[in-house]
């Protein structure tokens, strides 16, 4: 082989394992989302088709990183006429609060907002088909929180 063949299949093995070791996950977030539209799966499915999943390691990422994120959060009844406020957050992630990706943590903050974060490492495993809020935990969660606050 040639020294200029050699070195162009080095630049192309090169490109292909710089991208493979990108993650791409879905970015969008409810507080972004144009007045009337839930773009990013608050109240309605999560549309995977009508979003693009970026690059992690790219400019086009909100926030660099190496797996993705999905962060829900959701009020109890109690403050909003219509029933309860819930926000989500799609986007890549650096860091997990437990340091364990491919699960979700969740719980309830002092004023009995629900959380929970799931983190994954696939491309575009942060979309509501992968990764969705525990329906189940959200309904224990609020029991819970709800027989706790009546006591005191």
């Amino acid at each position: 082989m040639s020294i200029l063949r050699v070195s162009l299949l080095l630049v192309v093995l090169q490109n292909l394992v710089a991208r493979s070791g990108a993650i791409k996950c879905y970015q969008c977030s409810t507080d972004e989302d144009p007045e009337g539209k839930d773009l990013c799966g608050a109240y309605e499915r999560f549309d995977e088709t009508a979003h693009i999943p970026v690059d992690c390691l790219q400019e086009e990422s909100v926030t660099p990183g190496t797996f993705c994120v999905k962060i829900t959060k959701q009020s109890p009844r109690m403050f909003i006429w219509d029933g309860r406020w819930r926000t989500v957050i799609r986007r890549c992630s650096s860091v997990s609060e437990t340091g364990v990706t491919n699960m979700c943590n969740w719980g309830l903050d002092a004023n009995s907002v629900y959380w929970e974060e799931c983190y994954c490492t696939s491309d575009g495993c942060n979309g509501s088909s992968s990764i969705a809020s525990s329906g189940t935990v959200v309904v224990v969660l609020l029991f819970i929180s709800f027989g706790y606050l009546g006591r005191h």
